[in-house]
């Protein structure tokens, strides 16, 4: 009887949940605490009766967005770019490794096979045909050596763009409900609710693609960000 063909299904998109999740959670966050403390500035400070409270709240929220997104993307690039200088530095030295101490390069990668149970006479054979092979010899203790898999090298420019994008998607959550209401006390009721409703549905997402508890991965981002909201709103209460 034939047998059907085994097709096995993997996550192989870990970076770029990586960058959404960087990206947006801050987005979500950091706005957020943001308008609920000028929420609580304006609302109890009478130098702002003159002016929409919310004018200020969102014209605050739209430059913390625009920095915010700029400063996260640009920390993404800088370290995808990290990451890529140290693969090229670890592998020039691999290199260089092969050629200079050819013997105790195949000592390690006999050690490497002993760990997975692997006897030293059968990983002799292994060991001498990558020695045939230069490059595949350094592929080898690349990835099992050092755990370092080649970066893809558009990485630096994508992951900043998706974590900026992402930073600016979840940033106007919070921020929208203060352009549709007239006053900072609905603005910050009415962004509370979508926002904490946004932050639950985004951790149930994250825990479904990480592998995690979604639920956990809920209730996690609800409670840090329902508190760099209150703290946010609390303490500009109190300074006001």
């Amino acid at each position: 009887m034939p047998r059907g063909i085994h097709s096995e299904q993997h996550f192989t998109s870990g970076n770029f949940v990586r960058d959404v999740v960087i990206g947006m959670a801050d987005g979500l966050t950091v706005p957020f605490a943001l308008a609920a403390g000028l929420s609580g500035a304006v609302s109890s400070n009478p130098l702002f009766s003159t002016v929409s409270p919310n004018h200020l709240i969102i014209i605050g929220g739209l430059a913390e967005i625009a920095a915010g997104s700029i400063a996260m993307g640009l920390g993404g690039y800088m370290a995808a770019r990290g990451d890529a200088e140290h693969y090229v530095q670890e592998r020039s030295r691999e290199e260089r490794e092969v050629i200079e101490i050819p013997e105790e390069e195949k000592a390690e990668i006999s050690r490497i096979f002993q760990s997975y149970a692997v006897t030293e006479q059968e990983a002799s054979h292994v060991v001498e045909g990558l020695a045939r092979d230069p490059k595949a010899w350094v592929d080898f203790m690349m990835k099992f050596e050092l755990g370092l898999e080649e970066p893809d090298p558009k990485r630096a420019v994508t992951s900043a763009a998706t974590i900026a994008l992402a930073y600016v998607a979840g940033g106007f959550i919070p921020l929208t409900p203060y352009m549709i209401v007239n006053t900072a006390t609905k603005g910050l009721i009415l962004s509370a609710i979508v926002t904490l409703a946004a932050l639950g549905i985004f951790g149930f997402i994250k825990g479904r693609f990480t592998g995690t508890s979604p639920m956990r991965g809920a209730v996690q981002t609800v409670v840090i960000g329902g508190l760099a909201a209150g703290a946010a709103f609390i303490l500009a209460k109190l300074i006001s």
